[in-house]
């Protein structure tokens, strides 16, 4: 069966979010809602609702998306029960009325493919609901790697709400704790994949909602996503550069290289010294050398 967890804490478009669940035209899912100390409880909200939706419904006492939403997102599905796939939905995104049944009507090839995460198809809304990109579709089967090397090169786009995965794969790997969970679910369909296919349907969308209230439409929260790209960049070159194409070490360096020239961050020369050495060529490692000296 299907888990569909909501780290709430904003009130704002919550309805719609449970509107769209209630909407689905196959019940084959349990909702499980965890208030992460927020200061708008949702329970007169709840009560609309108890009789649509097979949820269960929890409030945390201490705030801890404020310190690690990643760790938050953790508790939340620690209430889970026996549930085999897992899907992290935000509070303000909305599902299409198809989206469990694109799931459950894929799930044999699913198997049959050995697929550990699944996406769907996704287009952005704004805070009034409107539709404000065009849809975002996949290929049906596409190595983990070359799926985040599109959203890297702006290609695509990605975020946590519009991802099924195996609850027993993330119960050995987990979220990486970046700042702002920036990056954290990038790591984790590479990992949670081991770096194999995603398995897309394209068939069924997810809305994701990007509005003031959102961190990916905040604008005061730059430095902190700055922050975690960099570490995010920084352990894929350290673990995983040997997962991607030469093309995209060389892309995943620059990120690294970007930050050493831009900061004088000097405590990066050898780490981006020794990426080059083992992961490229000897030519890119000139030319990173000849850059310093015509920078010097």
């Amino acid at each position: 069966m299907l888990a569909i967890v909501i780290p709430y804490y904003k009130i704002n478009f919550f309805e719609a979010t449970l509107q769209s669940l209630a909407n689905q035209t196959d019940k084959r899912f349990k909702v499980y809602i965890s208030n992460d100390a927020s200061p708008e409880s949702p329970i007169s909200v709840l009560k609309r609702w108890d009789k649509k939706i097979e949820f269960i419904y929890h409030r945390f006492d201490e705030n801890l998306g404020g310190i690690s939403l990643s760790k938050h997102w953790e508790r939340c599905i620690s209430l889970t029960n026996d549930e085999k796939w897992l899907m992290i939905l935000g509070d303000d995104d909305v599902l299409d009325s198809n989206v469990v049944k694109g799931f459950y009507d894929n799930l044999s090839e699913i198997k049959e493919k050995n697929v550990n995460v699944i996406r769907f198809g996704s287009q952005i809304i704004n805070k009034d609901g409107n539709l404000v990109s065009d849809i975002y579709k996949h290929p049906r089967l596409e190595k983990a790697t070359d799926s985040f090397w599109r959203k890297h090169t702006g290609k695509t786009r990605s975020s946590l709400s519009e991802y099924i995965f195996k609850k027993e794969v993330y119960l050995k790997v987990k979220f990486k704790n970046y700042p702002l969970a920036w990056h954290s679910d990038d790591q984790a369909w590479l990992e949670f994949s081991n770096f194999q296919c995603i398995y897309s349907i394209n068939s069924s969308l997810i809305y994701i909602r990007e509005s003031n209230w959102s961190i990916s439409g905040k604008r005061d929260n730059l430095e902190q996503k700055k922050q975690a790209s960099l570490q995010f960049y920084n352990l894929l070159s350290d673990k995983y550069l040997s997962r991607f194409t030469k093309k995209q070490r060389l892309g995943i360096i620059l990120i690294s290289e970007k930050e050493f020239f831009d900061n004088k961050n000097f405590a990066l020369f050898f780490k981006i010294f020794k990426w080059h050495l083992i992961k490229t060529d000897l030519f890119n490692l000139v030319k990173f050398i000849r850059r310093i000296y015509i920078n010097a």
